[in-house]
């Protein structure tokens, strides 16, 4: 076995390239005769391969010859289309003599159209003849699902992921120079994941390793594209078309290598995904010269396409995460999801399919391994807003709330929680565990009981000195994932989309007051059926699970994502904004009565402001904040969650937020205020009424 694979390694290797260089010459094509060419140098590798492909399907003398004339009659035939175009060439280099110019290639579309569908062929036809010249043979069952499980073997080789990455690799390189260096790096990372398949290879080694690799790698790839877009407001049409395409590529990549993992054997989802890349990368890389050659548009412009970019990054981690959890935890994770079986009525058929998803989705979304996945992804958005902010209190709330998120999603309710408690159930399982899942009981002790009590108790106080903030924007796991920079760009969308505009300023809405009403006696309610089930009342479970527990599945293992993955449309920090989450709801009722509001060092300052910059940096869309500051010098919302970016925003330094320690300085009689961050500006003097002299800038505008 060994020895076959050292001996067709090189060959492949050598395929590789050159189809490498003949993308290249196809990217750089635009005569007809030089397309010719190039479409029979592939059509000539089609037919040697279909030709060893017949040999190996039934190895003898007379398939080798049948393959041999086969592979001839297939190169024969495609070398007639280049005699055809080099005559017709000839004939106008003839009449139009020295001055001759090359006629440029009209049929774009159907040259690359041909170049992919013979790249495709090659590779299809390279996989299963190596594979069988290795000792594999693949072959088909019968049938068209037959079929369907040969070509999905195929492509799940060694052979046709490891030459094809190559080759992706290679041609990206040789192109380089004709395309940007984003587009560069995000074909390189794409051919790396692609190279990390963990079906390549059939060993323990290699299938952890690449799950760990590749993952990192898609982190990466994620990461690097979300700073991109915004860093760039305005993208190019086909650049933002490739990459949403891509990600659903990435989508059910991810979703074929946990069925894979899952459920053993080659999956034809994984082969589709696997194949639709390879298309979807050298249709780009065939026609360099279409990306950025149309007229760039601003992406938050266009609620659509986030949305998509959204929905697609999260269905890619969703089972990336599951793939992770199944790498890491087998034990823990192996047969647990989509327990019950599609069969039986039909609302059987529909109650079980909806208990699965919803179970699958929740326990991903609540596994220790998906939240690190989020945290390395939305904390490194976060780090780079960390390095951009100047405000030191911004920055020691936004290390706060990293800090906060590895403590607090991750570290205490998985890692610790079950190396003290290892036969204990799941932190997500057990009815009362913590502020985030209400106030519910269960058949625990009382002092138990009383430390959920006294969590309430102290992020109350809290709340009452320092704001919301403590909750919203340091101790939740929503600031982590909605203050990073391209999601926080996001927070355009508060104020031009439906129904995020439905829900902008600090007054309760019609709808806002319905939300917050429904979530909190939700919550009432199933702390109530909660402590009689304990009691041994009644027995009432929801999808086979205590109501509290089946309500902090539902807010906060699906609806959170839901919401976050909607924010084009609902508008970023939508948890506060349309009041749906109720640890936030009971945080706004402690606010209420406690210290927290923003201030101006000078309200003549904001009067004179003419940029609302204030307001336009709100993720929570108070719009109305630039009114209150001009006429009382101070704003105070129950729906303001601390972010602070409003602080950052203000040109003048004019605003700071104001708490306990601020009113204990008024107190006592020291400092009012801060100092202003930067000197604040001269107002220009007001138009004076006939007869009265003319106003001056106030004494802190002329201050310094």
């Amino acid at each position: 076995m060994t020895a076959p694979i050292l001996a067709l390694a090189p060959i492949a290797g050598a395929m590789a390239l050159a189809t490498a260089f003949l993308i290249r010459w196809a990217a750089e094509t635009r005569t007809p005769m030089r397309a010719a060419t190039v479409v029979f140098l592939l059509v000539m590798m089609v037919g040697m391969l279909g030709g060893a492909a017949i040999y190996y399907a039934h190895p003898s003398v007379t398939s080798l010859v049948e393959g041999f004339w086969i592979a001839s009659v297939v190169m024969s035939v495609s070398v007639v289309t280049v005699f055809v175009s080099f005559l017709a060439e000839a004939r106008r280099r003839l009449a139009a003599g020295p001055d001759y110019v090359p006629p440029e290639l009209r049929a774009r579309r159907a040259f690359v159209a041909a170049v992919v569908g013979l790249v495709l062929a090659n590779e299809l036809l390279m996989g299963w003849t190596f594979s069988a010249a290795a000792g594999t043979l693949l072959v088909a069952t019968g049938g068209v699902l037959g079929a369907i499980y040969l070509l999905a073997g195929v492509v799940a080789s060694p052979w046709f992921l490891f030459t094809m990455s190559a080759e992706m690799a290679v041609s990206a390189y040789l192109l380089r120079d004709r395309i940007s260096p984003t587009l560069y790096r995000l074909f390189l990372l794409q051919s790396l994941i692609m190279f990390l398949s963990p079906t390549a290879i059939d060993a323990a080694g290699w299938v952890a390793g690449s799950v760990y690799v590749a993952s990192a790698a898609m982190i990466v790839w994620i990461v690097y594209l979300m700073e991109f877009i915004y860093r760039h407001r305005q993208l190019d049409p086909v650049f933002s078309r490739y990459v949403v395409a891509l990600l659903a590529v990435f989508a059910g990549m991810m979703a074929g290598q946990f069925l894979w993992l899952y459920y053993g054997g080659w999956t034809p989802l994984f082969s589709l995904s696997i194949v639709a890349e390879m298309v979807l990368f050298f249709a780009a890389i065939v026609r360099p010269d279409r990306f950025g050659a149309g007229v760039e548009t601003p992406w938050q412009l266009r609620p659509r396409w986030a949305f998509a970019l959204l929905a697609f990054i999260f269905v890619a981690e969703v089972f990336m995460g599951a793939l992770l959890d199944l790498q890491i935890e087998p034990g823990l994770y192996a047969g647990t999801f989509f327990t019950l079986p599609l069969a039986g009525s039909l609302s059987t058929v529909l109650y079980n399919a909806v208990y699965n998803g919803f179970w699958f989705l929740a326990g991903v979304t609540g596994s220790t391994w998906f939240l690190t996945m989020m945290g390395v992804e939305m904390g490194a958005l976060l780090y780079f807003k960390f390095r951009e902010t100047r405000e030191l209190e911004t920055r020691i709330r936004i290390a706060l709330t990293m800090g906060c998120y590895g403590a607090f999603a991750v570290f205490f309710p998985s890692i610790y929680y079950t190396a003290v408690f290892p036969s204990a159930p799941s932190g997500t399982s057990v009815p009362v565990l913590g502020w985030s899942m209400g106030i519910g009981s269960a058949a625990l002790a009382s002092s138990v009981f009383l430390l959920v009590l006294a969590t309430y108790a102290i992020t109350g106080a809290l709340t009452v000195l320092f704001g919301r903030r403590v909750i919203c924007s340091v101790f939740c796991t929503a600031p982590l994932m909605y203050q990073g920079t391209a999601i926080d760009a996001m927070k355009s969308f508060n104020r031009t989309e439906w129904p995020a505009k439905k829900y902008l300023g600090s007054r309760f809405s019609t709808a806002y007051t319905v939300t917050t009403g429904l979530i909190l006696g939700s919550l009432g309610l199933a702390s109530a059926a909660s402590i009689l089930d304990s009691a041994g009342v009644w027995s009432v479970q929801v999808l086979s699970a205590d109501p509290t527990v089946f309500l902090f599945s539902l807010y906060f293992g699906i609806l959170w994502y839901v919401m976050f993955v909607t924010i084009p449309y609902t508008g970023n920090y939508n948890c506060v904004t349309m009041g749906w989450c109720y640890t936030g709801a009971i945080a706004q009722a402690f606010q209420k009565i406690g210290f927290f509001k923003l201030k101006a060092r000078d309200k003549e300052v904001c009067k004179a402001c003419t940029t609302l910059d204030c307001a336009k940096s709100c993720p929570v869309g108070l719009v109305d904040m630039p009114g209150h500051l001009r006429t009382k010098g101070e704003f105070r919302s129950t729906k303001c969650c601390g972010v602070g970016d409003c602080v950052g925003a203000c040109p003048y330094g004019n605003l700071y937020i104001s708490d306990v320690r601020h009113w204990f300085r008024e107190k006592v009689g020291t400092r009012a205020h801060p100092p202003a961050r930067a000197r604040l500006p001269m107002l220009a003097p007001r138009p004076a009424a006939a007869g009265t002299p003319a106003v001056r800038a106030s004494p802190a505008a002329q201050s310094k």
